[in-house]
């Protein structure tokens, strides 16, 4: 279980840290790519 940590307005236990690295900084999220991938992690979320 990860420690949940508390401050003045705040609450959080943060468990994943998503990274995305792109060779050549090229954009690959996008348009239907972009908007299915933020509805799956707002749903997993």
């Amino acid at each position: 279980m990860s420690e949940i940590k508390h401050g003045r307005g705040y609450v959080y236990a943060i468990q994943y840290h998503i990274v995305w690295c792109v060779k050549y900084r090229h954009k690959i999220l996008v348009e239907e790519i972009d908007v299915r991938l933020k509805e799956i992690l707002v749903q997993i979320a």
